[in-house]
């Protein structure tokens, strides 16, 4: 067999049908859409039931609100700290251990305990957390957040929250 001999098999390829070409052939007058009614006409949109309310206008629609402004810290408990092993804690030495994600707000959490004195500088703390650093002889300090003070830049687009 050569390369110019190849064909498709027999019946597997068939001319469209032309449809609409008056009384005389196949496929004319109605063109095989049946006699009257709406189809037999014109186009009608998708989703159209005839006037009945529609299935996407019938099906309740996202509720809620996404604040856009919401400001999103990552949680580093008391334990956590203290299994580290690191003396003075910070976003960038959690980041190296692989305790938060790059560019993450860090809030330090009061679970667990401290038994040594440690220096931890987050952007958040809880107050049981505070209470627990200062009571183990540690300190604190407040990170300022990277979008100055007020409120952050709005994440999403304009169709986001609506």
């Amino acid at each position: 067999m050569k390369l110019h001999e190849l064909r498709p098999p027999e019946g597997s390829n068939r001319r469209r049908k032309r449809v609409g070409r008056g009384i005389g052939g196949k496929g004319g007058k109605t063109a095989g859409r049946g006699t009257k009614g709406q189809k037999a006409r014109g186009q009608i949109r998708a989703g159209f039931e005839g006037g009945q309310m529609p299935l996407q206008r019938r099906v309740p629609k996202l509720r809620g609100f996404n604040n856009p402004f919401r400001v999103e810290y990552q949680g580093i408990n008391l334990d956590v700290i203290e299994e580290s092993g690191l003396t003075e804690v910070t976003p960038e030495s959690l980041r190296e251990i692989g305790l938060v994600h790059k560019g993450a707000l860090v809030k330090v959490l009061g679970r667990g305990e401290l038994t040594r004195s440690v220096r931890v500088s987050a952007h958040a703390f809880s107050g049981a957390a505070q209470a627990a650093i200062t009571s183990a002889g540690g300190t604190l300090e407040v990170l300022p957040p990277p979008f100055g003070n007020g409120r952050p830049p709005a994440r999403g687009n304009q169709h986001t929250n609506r």
